[in-house]
């Protein structure tokens, strides 16, 4: 694979990577990293939740030139083959149904036996066994995580803020939605795991006290977090999904729970953009208004409190959206498998590299809102002949 690169930092103060969470999905936001890395487009802030949390971890705890090692090595050793049986790269199934079969059958393999150094089976399941220790409540035990983490993420570079990092969770106790930002406290890898704790496969995490699983419970996305931040800034974000709200109609019940599974993690960044457009556009309109006003006007405690909310800064929204094949099925999200991991991958690195061959992309938006919106799915979509 050969990159694109830049041909220098795009005129922005910011560049952001927002990662949704999505299990074994998450190999594709590592091959939209690679893609990135390649075209010199190195992130100022990286934000994640769950998987997105993990990979986040590995690109601000590691220096740029070893990122993507680091990012391998993390997906090579959760996809394993489990029980010995060897990865065979050169061979190829004869139909769809063919794969679905062996996709289902790793799946079935990470129900039982875990991913390696990631999560194991916690024997016996606390199905029928009480007790008062949160941290013991879901059927896998992620302790593995821990030390694959610090074997991979150096945790004093991501608290040196040469990046700013953040991660979401779910506070269990109130239910309130919660960010870990290595602007307001020391990052651990207690705090990313935190961020990946789905219940009821992984337990809750506890920080500081309280007990958090994940924030896809709440939110599967950071985007909002990042853009309603102060002080504000020109920002080129990246948005990277797992899973994509619009899709076909089921045509079976397995299908049914696919799609089911597909809207519930979806990150309606859709309408998200488009909430903060209309937001955009008033901000701004506040920020000119302010400008004409004479000067003993401007004193006013309500010109203040306007003023607060005034932005003239612009934004490009990047939103690049997995979309799984037929095949992969309801089990997508836990099927480590070698040879899934690395079509993930490819295809982050094909989509990004396809975004990046459009210069609006990295260019200041000239819209009166400040803010510009790329889709590349749906820039496809608008392109298809119409029938």
């Amino acid at each position: 694979m050969t990159g694109r690169p830049a041909a220098g930092r795009p005129d922005f103060e910011r560049i952001a990577l927002l990662l949704q969470g999505g299990g074994a999905l998450g190999s594709y936001q590592a091959g939209v990293y690679q893609a990135l890395a390649e075209a010199g487009l190195h992130p100022d802030w990286v934000a994640g939740i769950s998987i997105g949390a993990i990979n986040s971890a590995l690109i601000a705890g590691n220096p740029p030139a070893k990122r993507v090692e680091k990012l391998r090595a993390f997906w090579e050793t959760v996809t394993q083959p489990p029980l010995g049986v060897p990865y065979l790269p050169s061979f190829q199934f004869a139909n769809d149904l063919q794969r679905q079969m062996v996709n289902q059958w790793r799946a079935f393999g990470t129900l039982m036996w875990g991913a390696p150094s990631f999560f194991k089976p916690r024997l016996p399941p606390p199905i029928f066994a009480p007790t008062a220790d949160p941290a013991t409540l879901g059927f896998y035990d992620t302790a593995p995580l821990r030390s694959l983490l610090e074997s991979l993420v150096d945790f004093d570079r991501i608290n040196a803020r040469e990046m700013r990092f953040g991660v979401g969770a779910t506070n269990v106790r109130t239910g309130n939605f919660f960010y870990f930002d290595n602007a307001r406290c020391a990052i651990g890898p207690h705090h990313v795991m935190a961020s990946g704790s789905l219940p009821p496969g992984f337990p809750a995490t506890e920080v500081d006290g309280e007990y958090y699983w994940d924030g896809g419970v709440v939110s599967n996305t950071p985007l909002q977090w990042v853009l309603d931040s102060r002080p504000r800034a020109d920002t080129l974000a990246f948005q990277v999904d797992l899973w994509s709200a619009r899709g076909e109609l089921p045509r079976d019940m397995i299908e049914v729970d696919v799609r089911l599974k597909d809207i519930r993690y979806s990150s309606r960044t859709r309408a998200s953009t488009d909430q903060f457009r209309r937001q955009q556009s008033m901000r701004r309109a506040v920020a000119r208004l302010i400008e004409q006003m004479p000067a003993e006007l401007r004193q006013s405690a309500e010109a203040r409190l306007l003023a607060e909310e005034a932005d003239s800064k612009v934004y490009n929204i990047i939103h690049l959206i997995y979309h799984a094949r037929r095949y992969e099925g309801a089990s997508k999200d836990y099927e480590f498998s070698r040879r899934t991991m690395e079509e993930h991958w490819q295809t982050g690195y094909d989509d990004m590299t396809r975004t990046l061959a459009h210069p609006e992309v990295l260019q200041r938006p000239t819209s009166p809102d400040g803010v510009f919106t790329f889709d590349l799915k749906r820039l496809d979509r608008a392109q298809e002949p119409k029938k």
